[in-house]
């Protein structure tokens, strides 16, 4: 089973990195080219195939820390705060390359010996879970709390029916 996906955790409650190590993803997104939060959330997303996406409640907390320490600079540009490493937050990643290339190498380790069809596959599967997840919460909102035994009931019944594809 997949847990905590908003907070680095895997398959079974595997870590996929640690505390503190986020802010090395994020900055080595950023030594590429600048982007705004959301854009660093579907990369990251996408880095992860489909089997972590961090939460806005992990990144931007994580972007103003780095922006108080110097390693990141921001310009709002169309309602959207883009941010850019800055030559401090460079230096940061560079002394930290080791640390950097841990939580990478861990990364692909985790899925290394998947076929990239099967990645791929299983990246547009997790997407859609999540996809499934945010149209849960925004039409629960609307609907009211009398609907959610009904979606309760129809999650544990296409749990039941997706376990009984694995057994088979």
């Amino acid at each position: 089973m997949f847990y905590g996906h908003q907070h680095g955790f895997g398959f079974r409650g595997e870590r996929i990195f640690h505390k503190g190590d986020f802010k090395y993803l994020i900055l080595d997104l950023l030594k590429d080219k600048p982007r705004h939060g959301y854009e660093i959330i579907r990369d990251m997303e996408e880095s992860f195939h489909g089997f972590y996406t961090p939460s806005p409640g992990a990144v931007y907390p994580t972007l103003q820390y780095l922006e108080e320490m110097g390693y990141v600079t921001s310009v709002a540009q169309d309602g959207k705060k883009i941010y850019t490493i800055s030559e401090e937050g460079k230096k940061f990643l560079i002394e930290k390359g080791k640390e950097t290339e841990e939580i990478k190498a861990n990364m692909r380790s985790w899925w290394g010996g998947w076929s990239s069809e099967f990645k791929d596959e299983m990246g547009n599967v997790m997407h859609s879970v999540g996809e499934l997840g945010r149209m849960i919460g925004q039409q629960a909102r609307k609907a009211g709390a009398e609907k959610i035994p009904q979606v309760k009931e129809a999650l544990k019944n296409a749990t039941a029916e997706i376990e009984r594809i694995f057994k088979s």
